[in-house]
């Protein structure tokens, strides 16, 4: 029996020494979590076994570290689900203003087209109704009208041509014959130069 109380003390001392350490990790579990946070750094079973000094194993078997890993994995999941939650927000009021503008703009496309469409059909009628009121016999006589009035035109013009040189001739006869005049008047007045 003398075996069995002397290995209680250590078996105790043991079992304090593993309650300290396991602590002691948990700790430093803890400090790694709150870094990472600040740090607004992923949380992740590796990141934290690299910054707490501790092995996976331990995060993974002790029920405190592990329920402390998956708290501080669902908030950083929180975190980042709201942090995505408000960039989407941040984003989609651009996206929703340039969607009612493209809607604004789609509109007055479909009302040009269709504005656009009304005048070809008109366009396209008169064009009809001009073609349905001619016979062959009215352009051939039209046609030859055309012909005979340009005709007319050029020889019009030829005479105009004409007559305007005539003018511009008698003008300037009449400029010479106005100063002949003068010119006899001016003797006429003045015997002196008759002499």
């Amino acid at each position: 029996m003398n075996t069995s109380t002397a290995a209680e003390p250590r078996t105790a001392a043991a079992l304090a020494a593993r309650r300290g350490s396991t602590q002691a990790a948990l700790g430093r579990v803890h400090d790694a979590i709150s870094r990472l946070r600040r740090e607004k750094t992923a949380v992740s079973v590796a990141a934290l076994s690299c910054r707490a000094g501790v092995s996976r194993t331990f995060l993974y078997s002790n029920p405190e570290a592990r329920s402390a890993v998956a708290a501080a994995i669902a908030d950083a999941e929180e975190r980042r689900g709201q942090a995505l939650a408000d960039l989407d927000d941040q984003h989609e009021a651009p996206r929703r203003e340039r969607a009612l503008n493209a809607e604004d703009a789609l509109k007055a496309a479909n009302t040009e087209i269709l504005t656009q469409r009304t005048r070809i059909g008109e366009f396209l009628g008169q064009i009809r109704d001009l073609q349905a009121e001619w016979t062959e016999g009215a352009i051939q006589r039209i046609t030859t009208e055309n012909t005979t009035l340009k005709q007319r035109v050029r020889q019009l013009t030829t005479d105009n041509r004409t007559l305007e040189e005539r003018l511009s001739a008698a003008r300037s006869n009449l400029r010479f014959q106005d100063r002949r005049v003068a010119d006899l008047e001016v003797e006429l007045a003045d015997p002196a130069t008759i002499a």
